[in-house]
């Protein structure tokens, strides 16, 4: 299965980021929840530190609106994914190019639809 980061986890049950976490581990993927808050989802620890190395990723999704993207560039970019998800509301044409640039796939989708419709 494919080691997914969402970056914007939260432990808000109400949160798309929330509910990504569940629906990718009822699949069977392995998550990384990375964020801001000191907490866990679903039993793991996001991880706040954007130096933390995670290896073998092959996607990060993100839950994080463009505003707040440019301080996870490097972050994202370091952790070498196959592709990254800009979930509705994510669409960044810099971080767009900053990943194609590295050989980074960049996709407009959503996790949860690619999930319910097995396109993930």
């Amino acid at each position: 299965m494919k080691k997914t980061v969402v970056l914007g986890a939260t432990d808000n049950p109400a949160r798309y980021a929330y509910k990504a976490i569940h629906r990718l581990r009822e699949h069977g993927h392995e998550v990384v929840p990375v964020g801001i808050k000191n907490t866990t989802v679903e039993g793991l620890k996001i991880i706040t530190d954007k130096t933390e190395p995670v290896p073998d990723v092959d996607t990060v999704t993100l839950y994080v609106g463009p505003q707040n993207q440019p301080v996870w560039y490097d972050y994202i970019i370091n952790l070498k994914p196959k592709r990254i998800i800009f979930n509705p509301g994510t669409e960044n044409p810099e971080l767009e190019q900053l990943a194609e640039d590295n050989g980074i796939e960049a996709l407009h989708h959503c996790t949860l639809v690619m999930l319910a419709s097995s396109t993930y």
